[in-house]
């Protein structure tokens, strides 16, 4: 085999710098120090985490197999349980789902031993991905992984199931914690802010002065007798009496100043941005959304949200998962997006009523075609030829039968 730059040599790279920057912390220009901990307690970052991993985890993934443009769910196959149901002893397919959508949003990288003698898996093993190294050796990878006890243990890629996010050398993601750091570092600022305003904080609003000279003891005493009545979230706008000489002078909160409710809101904003999540979805309200436009947002989170990521993790199963037999035989991977597309029912039935030729208009799709399109199993015969069109209310409906039917 030629290598691309075998003039220059075999160049031997490892991904450890990229860990050190995305889970010992890299440091924001705010000052907080920004990793995947760190991200995690950060509200907007990790609705958005939650967003993208429980929408992989509740829709099931399955194997199937097409074959002369029949298509039928590969049940027969032990990949098909492996994959919808018990990954390992320990996991459901919703817990390993999940947790692969954590690793991805906040590493952009997920790492799995696949257990396996070649033709059968037998099981599947997420690590942490603070737990792996990549190694590149020309075009060939290899993975060194890290246990608790500080071991290190040498896995080939046979091994190992890398799902990638974004990525610019090929090879490892870019790291969404890492390309996030400035939003998130701003959000986690202004939340422990806020925080630290609600518990330090005397809320007058005011300036306390005095013409007379106050010593250590007496300024002391003034302080503590101010925060025993004022101090505290539960005295909050209760009138002030000044005494002794004191002079009280009120002033614009320094919050109102920064605008520091804009301040958080717009971070809500930035955090979506960064994580490419519809502010709606974590709950975020736009007071001039209907309940027509919020419908079309939901619909939109799942093709421009989640679509990406579904497309991602099915290409990488087939190409990981199954083996070169199994791939020419038609065997593929696929999450069913139905469930999460019910609100649209009425739309796709609308459409594909008139691609099937209703209300005398000619048909464009067969049965079959419309089958496909949902994940069902054609029925060959007249339901793949191009139906007659038919009067509205007319004619015979499309040809079924529920237990066929793909359950999402």
């Amino acid at each position: 085999m030629v290598w691309p730059f075998s003039r220059f040599g075999r160049k031997k790279i490892t991904s450890n710098p990229f860990y050190r920057e995305v889970f010992q912390a890299l440091e924001s220009k705010t000052g907080v120090n920004v990793n995947w901990r760190t991200a995690m307690e950060a509200v907007t970052a990790m609705a958005c985490a939650r967003v993208i991993s429980e929408g992989l985890a509740q829709i099931p993934c399955k194997l199937f197999s097409e074959v002369d443009e029949v298509r039928t769910v590969a049940k027969n196959n032990k990949k098909y349980k492996l994959i919808h149901d018990d990954p390992n002893d320990w996991m459901t397919s919703y817990d390993f789902f999940e947790t692969m959508g954590l690793h991805l949003v906040f590493a952009h990288n997920f790492y799995c031993f696949i257990n396996h003698d070649g033709e059968n898996i037998y099981e599947l093993l997420p690590f942490e991905p603070q737990q792996v190294t990549v190694k590149r050796d020309g075009w060939t990878l290899s993975y060194e992984v890290f246990t608790d006890t500080k071991m290190k243990q040498e896995i080939p890629a046979a091994n190992m199931w890398h799902i990638r996010g974004p990525s610019w050398n090929t090879w490892e993601g870019l790291g969404g914690v890492k390309l996030a750091r400035e939003a998130i570092g701003l959000a986690v600022a202004t939340q422990d802010h806020g925080a630290r305003i609600f518990k330090n904080g005397a809320k007058i609003g005011g300036l306390l002065s005095s013409d007379q000279m106050l010593n250590k003891d007496k300024a002391r005493e003034v302080r503590e007798a101010w925060d025993e009545v004022y101090g505290g979230n539960e005295n909050t706008a209760r009138t002030a009496v000044v005494w002794g000489g004191l002079k009280y002078e009120a002033m614009q909160m320094l919050n109102d100043n920064a605008q520091f409710n804009e301040t958080r809101k717009f971070q809500v904003e930035e955090v979506c941005r960064a994580f490419r999540v519809m502010p709606i979805m974590v709950g975020y309200s736009d007071k001039t959304a209907t309940y027509a436009s919020a419908e079309q947002m939901f619909l939109a989170h799942v093709v421009h949200t989640m679509g990406p990521w579904y497309a991602r993790i099915e290409r990488s199963a087939n190409k990981f998962l199954l083996s070169k037999k199994e791939k020419e035989s038609g065997h593929y991977f696929k999450f069913l997006t139905q469930a999460l597309m019910r609100g649209a029912s009425k739309d796709r039935a609308e459409y594909y009523s008139k691609a099937l030729g209703s209300g005398g208009a000619p048909a464009w799709m067969t049965q079959d075609e419309v089958r496909g399109l949902e994940e069902l199993k054609r029925l060959g015969g007249s339901a793949s030829e191009l139906p007659i069109p038919t009067n509205v209310g007319g004619g015979t409906p499309p040809a079924g039968d529920t237990e066929d039917q793909v359950d999402a």
